[in-house]
Formats: C-alpha cells, structure tokens, sequence
C-alpha cells in the first residue's frame, strides 16, 4: 500500500470498497481525445451503503428497510437506465423505482382522498382534486424529499422534452423518492403502516383549503345551496356602518336564513360587503371538518396487522357522513340545459 492509499484508508470516514474502481480507466489512457467526464463518472457511481442505510434510519424506517439495497432501488431513477446503458453496455442495468413510484402514486392518492373527504365532506370535487394534489402531488414530494436528504442519493439523468413526454426535471425524479418508499412500506409492512408513513409525512401538513375556494358569482352559488337544502331565501342584513358620507366608509353585512347568520364580510360598499359575506357563507359550509374523535377513514378496517388478500374479521367501523355534492350554476351553454332565473339578495337596513 503506497503513501496516497494510506492516507485515504485513514481519513476518510465513508469506505470505498463498493466502487469499482479508481481512477477509471477511461482517466488513465492517453488519447488524443479525452473521453473522461468527472461529472458524468460521478454519476454513475453508487451511493456508499452507509449512507443508504443512515437515510433510512434517519426517516424511521430502520426496521423496515434493513437492506441497502432496497433503499438504493427506491432512490434509482428510471432514467438512470440510459445513462448506464451508454457507459456499461454489457452490465446488467439497476434496479429502478418506476414500478414502485406508480404503486406508491396510487396509495399515496388513496389515503390523501380519503382522509379529505373524511375531514371535509361538503368540499366541492373541483377543490378535493386541488387539495389533493396539493398535499401529495409532484411539487410536495419533492419538497418531502429534500427535507428527507434524499438529494445526495438520487441517481437520475436529464432528459430532453419529446413530442410525447415533457422535458424530466430534477424536482420530477426527485419526487419519485417517496412514492417507491410509500410502496416498500405497503410490501415489507401492511396497508395500515403504509398509511401511517403517509400521514407523517404528507397529511400532516397544513394547507389553506380556504384559497382554493373560487366562486365567480357567491351570490348566486349561496342561492341555489340554500334552495337544495330546503331553506328560506338569503336575505342580506346591514349589521353596522360608518363613514357613509366620509371618504372611507366602512359597511359591515351579514347574510340570513330566517334566524339563522349564514355569513358575515365587510367592504367599502354595499356591494362589496354582501359579496364577502356570501362568500364566507359558502366557506363555512364547505369547509365544515369532521372531529376527529368521530373521525374513521375506511382503509381503517384492515386494522394494523391485517393482510388484503386473505379474509379476516374486519375492524369495527363507522361511516362518515357522504356530504351533499356542490350546487351547480349557470350550467347553460353547450350542455343545453337552463340555468334557473337568477334572483336578487333582499337587502335589510
């Protein structure tokens, strides 16, 4: 052993027994034209399986992930393959996590789907899909992932958009990450601990709901909610006002059915007013949550321990309310159905 290797057998922490070799050989030829890209060779190197197994101890799944190899597959980009392929032909291509990002995807979308609809049952299907995807889509994996420290292991190669397929971006293949991780916990665990990893990571977090709710016309919409449900006509009350003849007056108006304040919202206007105040008559509707000591979702029935593919005592479970669907306005156009004639709020002073 010369001087340089000593000095590297004792300083650095992290062993490189799992390379193949250093420097490549492509480094030490002499040609005329010089085919090594120190990029390019670090990519194709493998994460150290130290590392592989602290990231997986450092994100709690030490006792589910006891291999490195299983950490490096959810970590390996599917399109990694070209890139080995172009410098390895005659190399068997890695292990990727296509199969497990496309699992992971679909019960990712469950437990997000489920757990809205669950915690908010009048959320309109438009706003659902939004809340969805704002809490397990592309975009929040890859945040996930960063905030995991899965950057440093992910092994993926840029690819050029096509007629067919957009341009792969780095926050794409990052986000792959913790799909193929949801999938492995679904395969070495059960349903109910692939769950469990979803929640801790993803429908923990807090998403504003509220600004996802657009209505072009609230007045209209708290109409025809208040006519589904059987309800006396919204009737607009000015609750108090100042200023009226100043250059800044300020009105405050809430929204009635019978005895009952539907909404309240103030403005500079009459107009204005009314128009907050029905439109937090439709966010108090549709944001209603289920408490969560009521609150059971239904994959909660497998139970902790139970196997989907064999039939077993199911977990005692209690449905939650379905919800009424969104009320649907100003419908006319191609579907050729009339909308119904649009009536006016009755303002009381």
């Amino acid at each position: 052993m010369g001087h340089v290797s000593r000095r590297l057998s004792s300083s650095l922490a992290v062993s490189t027994a799992h390379l193949k070799h250093f420097p490549p050989r492509e480094a030490t030829l002499r040609t005329k034209k010089a085919t090594f890209d120190p990029e390019t060779w670090a990519a194709l190197q493998p994460p150290p399986p130290s590392a592989l197994m602290a990231f997986s101890h450092r994100i709690g799944l030490g006792a589910v992930l006891t291999k490195s190899t299983a950490v490096q597959r959810a970590c390996t980009h599917k399109s990694f393959l070209d890139l080995h392929a172009r410098y390895y032909p005659l190399s068997p291509p890695p292990p990727n996590n296509a199969n497990l990002a496309v699992l992971g995807n679909a019960l990712m979308g469950l437990f997000a789907s489920e757990h809205l609809h669950a915690t908010y049952p009048h959320l309109p299907t438009r706003v659902l899909r939004a809340a969805v995807s704002a809490h397990v889509g592309p975009l929040t994996c890859a945040s996930v992932a960063q905030e995991m420290g899965a950057v440093s292991l992910l092994r993926w190669h840029r690819q050029p958009a096509t007629p067919t397929s957009p341009a792969l971006l780095h926050s794409d293949a990052l986000a792959s990450i913790p799909r193929a991780l949801a999938a492995l916990v679904y395969q070495e665990r059960c349903l109910a601990s692939a769950r469990k990893f979803v929640h801790s990571f993803f429908l923990n977090r807090r998403v504003d709901i509220r600004a996802m709710l657009k209505f072009r016309d609230p007045k209209r919409a708290l109409m025809e909610t208040v006519a589904k449900f059987q309800r006396e006509p919204p009737k607009s009350r000015l609750l108090k006002e100042t200023g009226r003849f100043s250059n800044s007056p300020i009105f405050v108006v809430g929204i009635y059915t019978g005895v009952d304040k539907l909404g309240e919202g103030f403005g500079s206007s009459l107009k204005m007013a009314e128009y907050r105040a029905a439109e937090d008559a439709l966010h108090r509707l549709y944001l209603t949550r289920t408490p969560s000591n009521v609150l059971m979702l239904p994959s909660s029935t497998f139970g902790e321990s139970a196997n989907i593919y064999k039939v077993t005592d199911a977990a005692p479970y209690s449905p939650c309310e379905l919800g009424e669907s969104e009320a649907l306005y100003a419908s006319s156009g191609r579907s050729r159905v009339l909308a119904p004639r649009r009536r006016v709020l009755e303002v009381e002073s």
